[in-house]
């Protein structure tokens, strides 16, 4: 509790008291926190296994969250995909702002992307589509490994497990990261990811919350948003104040509670198509 009351604060702090509504933050304080402590020790390991793998393919289908197009990718892999065919697939596009795409498209261009799926991965036929694509720049490409990719084409998959680069770019890549699920929140905490969120949502003049939680207007601090989540949702929670007569049980707004329902609506799509990137 006594966390999230100096997150609270803070954010309050970087609003300013002069905030009127309409008038958002221009850019984000992450409060000087460090990506270091980020970086899960499995991932190591995985990214040496994922390198073994990389080199007895025909083919990469880089496979990233649509929401993430840029920051979801690692860099660490461009030096294998400069001399294999490509496919990177953008899964989750039914979560991601559409208007975006054709900025995204070209981004990705010039990073020498020219294969570009975008899907949903549970009812999307754009699926349907990876393994034809696949199947054709295999073809149309020097084969690393014949005995294992046949003249039909027999395809054999070989999945690597997600993994980070050991060393992000900023504070901002590993917010938007754990936003989506590649990073776990509490390494990266709910307060920061929640005030984050609503700076996105905001700059991007996406204010499908005001309506969901029945504010008033859109909001530049967290903390208004968090108290009208808990209210209609009914997070609240106990506490033990000290008086002269003894300790009493006060409830209270669980604020924690409350950025974790914030956190889940934006991840199911309550809170409108949003790209952050």
């Amino acid at each position: 509790m006594r966390g999230w009351v100096g997150a609270l604060r803070a954010a309050a702090a970087a609003v300013g008291p002069g905030s009127v509504p309409g008038a958002f933050r221009q850019r984000f304080d992450f409060g000087g926190r460090d990506v270091a402590s980020w970086f899960p020790g499995h991932m190591a390991k995985g990214l040496r296994q994922m390198r073994a793998s990389l080199r007895r393919a025909d083919c990469l289908i880089e496979v990233h969250d649509a929401r993430i197009p840029l920051s979801g990718r690692n860099p660490m892999l461009r030096e294998v995909l400069g001399i294999r065919p490509h496919v990177l697939v953008l899964n989750k596009r039914d979560l991601a702002d559409p208007q975006r795409k054709p900025t995204v498209l070209e981004y990705l261009k010039q990073q020498g992307c020219s294969h570009v799926v975008f899907t949903d991965c549970q009812r999307d036929d754009n699926v349907k589509k990876i393994v034809p694509l696949v199947a054709k720049l295999v073809d149309d490409s020097p084969r690393y490994h014949r005995a294992e990719v046949c003249e039909k084409p027999l395809m054999y998959l070989v999945d690597t497990p997600g993994v980070l680069p050991p060393k992000l770019e900023d504070v901002e890549t590993g917010v938007k990261l754990a936003l989506c699920g590649a990073i776990r929140d509490h390494l990266v905490g709910e307060d920061i990811m929640a005030d984050y969120l609503l700076y996105t949502l905001n700059k991007q003049q996406q204010f499908g919350y005001v309506q969901r939680y029945g504010l008033a207007e859109a909001c530049d601090a967290i903390e208004p948003v968090l108290r009208r989540v808990a209210l209609a949702r009914g997070r609240t929670q106990k506490v033990k104040v000290l008086t002269g007569t003894g300790n009493v049980n006060v409830t209270t707004l669980d604020y924690s509670a409350a950025a974790y329902e914030f956190l889940r609506d934006f991840r199911a799509g309550c809170l409108g198509r949003v790209t952050l990137d």
